[in-house]
This record gives structure tokens, sequence and C-alpha cells, in this order.
């Protein structure tokens, strides 16, 4: 592990989170196993640029809420939609449809927590080719 730990708990600077580059997106992880002594919980600092989305998916053994930070979020729970800004949370159980786009031309900016992080695999499976999702919205770009 990148930082010291104690029985007590543990101190995880910004230095030493663990970067995933989903580019154009970036995910910086916090808290999950392996990375801290946990087995329950994924926690995570996610930046969207304008554009940017994580398209309709699910978590089958994983609940998860999110936490805005900055920005815009155009949010998805199955096929209801809400406009997020900063202060604004959703919770989503678990195997719900859900998606998130970054509905504005700032960088989007939000917090995650994915629990039990011991869930049986797989972690996130792709739902934006499946009916209803993929007819939801225009198809976005790539990213």
């Amino acid at each position: 592990m990148a930082y010291e730990e104690k029985n007590t708990g543990c101190f995880i600077p910004e230095a030493q989170a663990e970067i995933e580059d989903a580019s154009p997106k970036t995910h910086y992880w916090y808290c999950k196993p392996g990375l801290v002594n946990t087995d329950k919980l994924n926690f995570v600092r996610a930046e969207f640029p304008s554009g940017a989305f994580h398209d309709f998916h699910n978590h089958p053994g994983l609940e998860e809420i999110l936490y805005v930070l900055s920005g815009t979020a155009e949010q998805w729970i199955e096929t209801e939609m809400r406009i997020l800004k900063a202060g604004d949370a959703v919770h989503i159980p678990k195997a719900l449809v859900h998606a998130t786009f970054n509905a504005g031309d700032e960088m989007l900016e939000f917090l995650a927590i994915l629990t039990p992080a011991d869930s049986p695999g797989p972690m996130t499976v792709d739902r934006s080719q499946e009916e209803p999702w993929k007819s939801l919205r225009p198809t976005p770009p790539a990213d």
C-alpha cells in the first residue's frame, strides 16, 4: 500500500490516490480493496470534462451513491432523468441501470461510493446498446 495504515484507519493524501485514466474521464480512487484494508467500500472522485459521460450501465451486486461537487450532471436512473448540480446526490440501488453525462461546458466533478466492494463480479455491465436505454437519448460520441 502506498500510505501508512493503522488498525484504526488510514489517511490517503490526494497525491497517493490511485489514478485511473478512463479518457477523457479521470477517476481518483481513494478506497477500494487492495488500496486500503477494506472489502466493503469503493470510493472514487470522478472528473468528466465537457461532453464526457458514463453511458447506461449497471452494477449487478453493488449499490451506489453519487454526490456532485461541481458542474452539471444529466443523471439517469432507469428511464428517469434529472439534472444535478453541486450539492445534489443520487442513490442507485443495486442492479438498476443508470448513466451520467456532463450536461455543461465546465468540468463535472463528483464523488461516488459503491458497496459492497466484495460483491461477486462483474462490477459494471454495459447496457447502452439495450432497449429502452439505447433509445432514451441521442447516441453520444465515443468517449
